[in-house]
């Protein structure tokens, strides 16, 4: 397969989960461009976490629980928080609950996008590797993405509660995405394990998805919620 075929599959799942997830947003739809830009500070920021990652894997290992939930989980959603809170959680264009996750998800994808283009770029990567990445990691990505942006939603519009919800933010996807590569680099039998993750995850992620809809401040009110006289 050339070059630009397997670039386009690297490519392809981000972008497509993106899109599923914009457009999702039943209510009030964010601007594109806002959108483009934070899934390209998603991928901005694979090169300073990959180098904080190379600088400390030699001493705790790629399987060990330091690795999963501290150098991998840790660092990588730290970082997409970090971008988030700082450039989008006071914008006036993150005016609903629903925003947060699609924010946070364009942030993960693009992260995620980066780290396929890099396998292509640097690894022997085929096709059917590229969809088992489009079906793991791009989709745990975005599943992470979907908790970070949902607890950041129930920050921005619960004053009293803002900095229980930031917490939950940022350490409810570093326990779920380090859960993910623990199971990945330990579980002798992985496939069953991850399957079983990530059914509850996107369940999970669903879930969380129609809640923040149903909180928006846009949702129109439909005839049976109205007062009958």
């Amino acid at each position: 397969m050339n070059f630009i075929s397997l670039l386009t599959a690297a490519i392809s799942p981000g972008i497509a989960l993106l899109c599923y997830i914009y457009l999702k947003d039943r209510y009030h739809a964010e601007p594109v461009p806002v959108v483009v830009k934070m899934f390209l500070f998603g991928v901005l920021i694979v090169i300073p976490v990959m180098v904080l990652q190379s600088m400390f894997v030699p001493g705790v290992g790629p399987s060990s629980l330091a690795y999963s939930f501290i150098l991998s989980a840790g660092l990588e959603e730290f970082f997409k928080w970090f971008i988030l809170y700082y450039l989008i959680f006071k914008h006036a264009e993150f005016d609903e609950p629903y925003d947060g996750i699609v924010y946070a998800t364009a942030v993960s994808l693009g992260f995620a996008t980066m780290e396929n283009i890099f396998y292509v770029l640097l690894h022997d990567a085929d096709f059917s590797f590229l969809m088992i990445r489009a079906f793991l990691p791009v989709s745990g990505h975005a599943i992470f993405g979907v908790v970070m942006g949902f607890y950041l939603g129930k920050a921005k519009f619960s004053p009293n509660r803002q900095t229980f919800y930031l917490l939950l933010s940022v350490l409810c996807p570093v326990l779920y995405h380090g859960l993910f590569d623990y199971i990945l680099a330990n579980a002798k039998a992985w496939l069953a394990g991850i399957v079983l993750l990530m059914a509850y995850l996107w369940a999970l992620a669903l879930w969380k998805m129609r809640h923040a809809n149903a909180r928006s401040p846009y949702r129109a009110v439909q005839p049976d919620d109205q007062i009958k006289i």
